[in-house]
């Protein structure tokens, strides 16, 4: 892998982290507008061009949107995993990385995520899990909602973590991997499999039980990679491709 230029940063983005430390230190949310062009400009003492690159840069990451027209301008957005998405999926393009190291790396992550929220998931987090189980079981006929339902089931464990970095990294690699990619299906025998390690899993946070959280989620994770080895072994070794879906 390439090492990190030494080169210094360019002055939009130098202006984009001076833009970013303003909305945390205004205590900007979602919905508010930056100051004016003309405001921005005296601030940061930049030109109309280089502020112009700053706010698109910040846009393409996911922490401003640019509302065209009269009364428009930058409006500050919370960024999400997407930019992440992305930014991963570049890099492992040009390793040449296969999608089974985006699987083998939940394996190495999730159970650790698990045993975290099996200690430190609040009571609304717990709820939802407990919805997204029953709901998987409840309509095990539907694909489309296992999938999502399946996703979901994940994602909550990785914001009950609170660990910000794994639940970023988790919600980008549910994404990567998220079967429509590498064309995974899940006859209802699997989905019925998985409904079953998802119970034992959400059994284990909502006792808040750390190791068998943990070993429930190892087995599962394993369990898929095991999967996907003997239904989909020629796509796990299919290089990951931006746009591949």
């Amino acid at each position: 892998m390439s090492r990190r230029s030494n080169r210094p940063p360019k002055m939009a983005i130098i202006a984009a982290q001076q833009i970013v430390a303003d909305i945390n230190k205004r205590g900007n949310v979602p919905g508010d507008r930056l100051p004016p062009e003309r405001t921005m400009l005296e601030q940061f003492q930049i030109g109309r061009g280089t502020l112009r690159e700053a706010l698109r840069f910040l846009e393409l990451q996911g922490v401003i949107a640019l509302k065209p027209g009269p009364g428009g301008g930058p409006i500050v957005q919370r960024p999400d995993s997407s930019s992440l998405e992305t930014t991963l999926t570049l890099l492992l393009q040009f390793e040449h990385a296969p999608y089974r190291s985006i699987a083998e790396s939940r394996l190495g992550l999730e159970p650790m995520m698990t045993r975290l929220a099996a200690t430190r998931m609040s009571d609304e987090l717990r709820a939802e899990l407990t919805h997204s189980v029953d709901e998987m079981r409840a309509r095990i006929d539907d694909q489309s909602v296992f999938l999502e339902t399946n996703k979901q089931f994940h994602s909550v464990i990785a914001e009950g973590s609170e660990n910000p970095m794994l639940g970023c990294l988790i919600d980008a690699l549910l994404n990567l991997l998220d079967g429509s990619a590498i064309g995974v299906d899940y006859p209802e025998r699997r989905r019925r499999a998985v409904v079953k390690a998802h119970q034992e899993i959400h059994d284990a946070i909502i006792a808040g039980d750390p190791d068998a959280a943990e070993a429930a989620m190892k087995s599962h994770i394993q369990e898929y990679l095991a999967y996907l080895d003997r239904t989909h072994p020629e796509a796990l070794e299919w290089p990951i491709v931006w746009g591949a879906r």
